[in-house]
């Protein structure tokens, strides 16, 4: 009997000294949240936020956005993606450029808990390879010699001027509002011809999640899944 008290006694002092004291157990916790917040930052999902107009009527001025980052791991950007992308130079205002208020959004914006700013939200119309010119009779953008019937654009939209191919690494994007939007057609006497890099492919953008009520799963239309578009130009 006096045996087993001993062994209580010595488990309970085992069990006091494995126990952490409660700052201990406060810190280990917040610092294993930052490492997976920034882990799920880095290679899966990434909050942003829309800073204009020139995504309209499909993405809204502030609404709050999911970018993941999964489908370019074994895979390319894919014509119809909405991508965000670093500005390959001088393609935001300063307006656009805002960055977090104050250190508790800093910090949030580093693990990817704040909607970062200081990128680019378009969608991708040509890819490597592609002969993208505009516009045909019926003001549609022709990619390969495939009209595109894009019916989530405003009513009424000016498309532009231009016939290009998409040189190696490197993307074509318009915002669907392309009366206001600073895309590759905006910078077509820019250095870089207005074509983006893929290595500045942040991810594609899987949703909408705030403000609620325009909460979404954002899908490729249709029509970029016609095969005569992989036929090249």
């Amino acid at each position: 009997m006096r045996q087993e008290r001993q062994e209580t006694k010595r488990q309970e002092k085992q069990a006091k000294k494995k126990t952490l004291p409660l700052w201990q157990e406060l810190t280990v916790l917040l610092v294993s949240a930052f490492v997976l917040a920034l882990i799920v930052k880095t290679f899966f999902l990434q909050a942003f936020y829309i800073p204009s107009s020139s995504m309209e009527p499909t993405l809204l001025v502030d609404d709050k956005i999911l970018v993941q980052k999964v489908s370019y791991w074994a895979g390319d950007v894919e014509r119809g993606d909405i991508v965000v992308f670093d500005d390959p130079g001088g393609w935001l205002s300063r307006a656009q450029e805002s960055a977090p208020r104050n250190a508790v959004q800093r910090g949030l914006e580093i693990v990817g808990l704040y909607p970062s700013g200081g990128h680019l939200v378009k969608r991708v119309i040509a890819v490597s390879g592609d002969r993208v010119r505009c516009c045909n009779a019926e003001n549609q953008i022709v990619v390969n010699g495939v009209p595109l019937e894009e019916s989530y654009l405003p009513e009424t939209v000016n498309q532009g001027r231009y016939n290009v191919t998409v040189p190696p690494d490197s993307l074509w994007v318009l915002g669907d509002n392309r009366s206001n939007s600073q895309d590759s057609h905006a910078h077509t006497g820019e250095p870089g011809g207005g074509f983006v890099s893929t290595d500045g492919v942040v991810g594609k953008v899987w949703s909408v999640v705030w403000p609620s009520s325009r909460a979404q799963l954002l899908d490729r239309p249709g029509v970029y899944e016609a095969a005569a578009l992989d036929e090249g130009p």
